[in-house]
C-alpha cells in the first residue's frame, strides 16, 4: 500500500505520512505482547508506514532488537523501504533508573555501533540526542552525528525536544532534517516560537505524543488502574483532578468526533496531520487494531467548521497538568 508521503526537511528523506512510534513495545506503558509487537511493526510496513521511530534507551536496548527482529522477518521490499530514527544519550542503570544524558562525541560514536548492531543495519537515516548534555555544547555533539554521516553510518541528523536557540546554533553546524518533539490538541506548545524556527530554517517535525500518551485517544476510562511500570500513573496529567478535567475535553471531542463518523483517536491525528505537511505525526499503536484505527485518520478531512469546533472544545491551553514530572520539565524549561 502507498501512504501520502513527506519529507523531512529540505535534507531529509521521503517519509510516509504517518510514522511508527515503537517505545511502548518495550517500556514504560506496562507489558506488551513481543508477538503482537512485532505483527504490528510488519502490519505497519506492509501499509505503506516507512518511518520507525526508536530510542536506545528503551528498555536498555530491547526495542532496537524488537525492530531488528521485525526488519529481519518482513518482505525484502518492506526493508528496503523501512527508514529508522533513533534517539541516543540517556543514561540508564541496572535498576531502570535514568541518570542524565551524554552527548560528548565519544559517546556519539559509541551508541550509533551498538544501534547498527541491535537494529541489524548498516546505517541509521536519522540520528539524534534524546535531551541535550548540559555539560556539552550543541554544535559537539551534531558535529559527532555529522562525522557519522560523512563515513555512512548515518544519513541524516535530527534533534529532539529543543528550543529555538539550540535550534539555530545545530543548524549552523550542520544540515538539520528533523526535530522530533511532543506535540497534540493538548500540547501546542511549539506554535509560538520552535515552529516558526523550524519553518524559518527548513526543518521538518516529527510530532510524538499526538494521543497524548492515550489520554486523548478515547480509549483511556476514568476508572483505569494502571501497571506499576506504566510511567504514565507519574505523570501529572493521569492525576486525580487533572485526568479528570482532562477527560472532560475528551468527552467534547468525541461529540465532534461522532458527528463526523470517525474515532476519538482519528480526528485527534488529523488535527496534527492538518497543521502543515512539515509536521508528521508518530502513532505509538503497539496493536494492530490501534494501527489500523491510527491510518484511518490519513482518511479524515477538517474543514473550517470542523476545526472551530475543535478549537472552541479544546482550546490551545485546556490541559490540567504538565505533560512530565517536575524534575523533567525542569530540564526542558532550562533548554527551552
Amino acid at each position: 500500500m502507498n501512504l501520502p508521503t513527506r519529507t523531512l526537511g529540505t535534507t531529509g528523506p521521503q517519509v510516509s505520512a504517518l510514522g511508527l512510534g515503537c517505545m511502548g513495545m518495550s517500556a514504560l506503558y506496562g507489558d506488551a505482547d513481543r508477538a503482537e509487537s512485532v505483527a504490528t511493526i510488519h502490519a505497519a510496513l506492509d501499509a505503506g508506514v516507512t518511518l520507525l521511530d526508536t530510542g536506545d534507551f528503551y528498555a536498555m536496548g530491547h526495542n532496537e532488537m524488537l525492530i531488528g527482529e521485525a526488519l529481519r522477518g518482513a518482505s525484502a521490499a518492506a526493508r528496503e523501504k523501512a527508514l529508522t530514527s533513533v534517539k541516543f544519550g540517556a543514561l540508564r542503570d541496572p535498576d531502570g533508573g535514568w541518570s542524565g544524558y551524554d552527548g560528548r562525541p565519544a559517546a556519539v560514536r559509541n551508541f550509533a555501533a551498538y544501534s547498527l548492531q541491535r537494529l541489524g543495519v548498516d546505517h541509521i537515516d536519522v540520528y539524534r540526542i534524546a535531551r541535550v548534555d548540559p555539560d556539552v555544547p550543541i554544535e559537539e555533539t551534531v558535529g559527532a552525528i555529522a562525522e557519522l554521516v560523512e563515513k555512512g553510518h548515518v544519513r541524516h541528523i535530527g534533534l529532539s525536544e529543543v528550543g529555538a536557540d539550540t535550534i539555530r546554533r545545530a543548524a549552523a553546524t550542520a544540515p538539520i532534517s528533523d526535530l522530533q518533539i511532543e506535540y497534540s490538541l493538548i500540547t501546542r506548545g511549539i506554535e509560538e516560537e520552535i515552529l516558526p524556527t523550524t519553518r524559518e530554517l527548513g526543518i521538518s517535525v516529527t510530532a510524538y505524543g499526538v494521543l497524548s500518551r492515550g489520554l486523548i485517544s478515547g480509549h483511556f476510562t476514568r476508572d483505569r488502574k494502571l501497571a506499576a511500570n506504566d510511567f504514565r500513573g507519574m505523570s501529572p496529567r493521569f492525576q486525580g483532578e487533572n485526568l479528570q478535567h482532562n477527560l472532560d475535553l475528551v468527552d467534547r471531542l468525541r461529540k465532534i468526533a461522532e458527528q463526523k463518523g470517525v474515532s476519538v483517536a482519528q480526528i485527534a491525528i488529523a488535527w496534527v496531520l492538518g497543521r502543515g505537511d512539515d509536521i508528521v505525526p508518530l502513532v505509538g499503536a503497539r496493536r494492530r487494531d490501534r494501527l489500523t484505527e491510527a491510518l484511518g485518520a490519513l482518511d479524515v478531512t477538517l474543514d473550517a467548521a470542523d476545526l472551530a469546533a475543535i478549537e472552541e472544545a479544546v482550546p490551545a491551553d485546556a490541559a490540567a497538568g504538565e505533560r512530565y514530572p517536575a524534575a523533567q520539565m525542569a530540564h526542558l524549561d532550562s533548554e527551552r
